[in-house]
């Protein structure tokens, strides 16, 4: 098995004087790639205006899913030409309980239906992230066709 590996940095600046006092916004760098204004969610003093780690984690298990998804459908013919997921987590006070994703696919053939649905269990065994939780990732996909 090969092995992957992703670098990333995490850069901030300040003073923790105090637990009301330092900023919780930081940088996500990675090479040749634009910079991430991040923070710490807001009940715990961030940014409402930037991402903050909850949120990435979320976005990563949507963003594998759609792009395994998207390779299963074009190795199996399935002609995906829209995909839109308002994906959710929920956590308690100590750790994720949950992600949903609800993708909304919109597909050519509507005779591919079924099988553009089945697709989506497929997308979710490979998906590297939810493969890597410990947690249920779940998925409520609706396919439509296009007009």
């Amino acid at each position: 098995m090969s092995e992957h590996r992703y670098e990333v940095e995490v850069t901030w600046s300040g003073a923790t004087t105090g637990y009301r006092d330092y900023t919780r916004n930081h940088e996500l760098l990675a090479e040749g790639r634009p910079n991430i204004g991040a923070t710490a969610d807001p009940k715990f003093r961030g940014d409402k205006t930037r991402w903050n780690p909850e949120q990435l984690l979320v976005a990563s298990l949507s963003d594998c899913h759609m792009l395994w998804y998207l390779h299963l459908c074009a190795e199996a013919g399935v002609v995906v030409t829209d995909y839109h997921d308002t994906a959710l987590g929920v956590m308690d006070d100590e750790r994720f309980q949950q992600v949903t994703l609800r993708p909304v696919v919109t597909i050519r053939d509507p005779a591919m239906r079924e099988q553009a649905v089945a697709l989506h269990t497929d997308a979710h065994e490979k998906c590297f992230i939810a493969n890597s939780v410990n947690f249920p990732v779940a998925h409520e996909p609706t396919i439509v066709t296009a007009d």
